[in-house]
């Protein structure tokens, strides 16, 4: 969920090349990783929208429209879901690119409201980069947050992301400090 309680400040993190492996991490018991398949835009909806992403699904569903849709070769190999063993999708993460220069991105981390707290957001973010990682060897991975995301942002530190300085670096760390 984001937290709408601490000031809101966009910033860029990067994972370089030579950053520290990442750690053997599973999913839960019960969990597996499904990618997208026609017709999964309505879990992502469903999911994004419920951690406050959008205001509504159909916004959702616009955004995934504009976004992803018109590149349908590519979301069965780059938009991850995890899946309960009923089949319900309860988490999503994209291993995407920039649309202008392609450099590789993580995009849309969300865990449902009530499957949080079980490590499925970090088995995600490892997954994602490790896919991210095959599709472009050797390149710098970057993703996009907010300060409403911090428990997010110190996953993603954790794992070897660095937040990007620019003139709001300090005020981001106070931030992030103070959460």
């Amino acid at each position: 969920m984001l937290d709408k309680s601490v000031p809101y400040i966009p910033f860029i993190m990067i994972r370089k090349p030579n950053a520290a492996p990442l750690p053997e991490y599973h999913l839960p018991k019960g969990y597996h990783f499904v990618f997208y398949q026609p017709g999964d835009e309505h879990a992502w909806g469903e999911i994004e929208t419920s951690v406050g992403e959008f205001e509504t699904t159909t916004d959702a569903l616009n955004y995934f429209q504009r976004s992803f849709a018109p590149f349908p070769e590519e979301l069965p190999q780059r938009m991850l879901f995890v899946e309960n063993t009923e089949g319900k999708k309860v988490a999503t993460f994209t291993a995407w690119r920039n649309d202008d220069s392609r450099q590789p991105r993580l995009h849309w981390l969300a865990v449902l409201p009530s499957q949080q707290g079980q490590g499925l957001a970090k088995a995600l973010v490892i997954r994602v980069t490790q896919l991210l990682t095959e599709l472009h060897p050797n390149e710098e991975l970057y993703l996009t947050t907010q300060t409403w995301s911090h428990p997010a942002v110190k996953l993603y530190q954790k794992l070897g992301y660095e937040i990007l300085a620019d003139e709001n670096y300090s005020q981001i760390v106070e931030i992030l400090e103070n959460t």
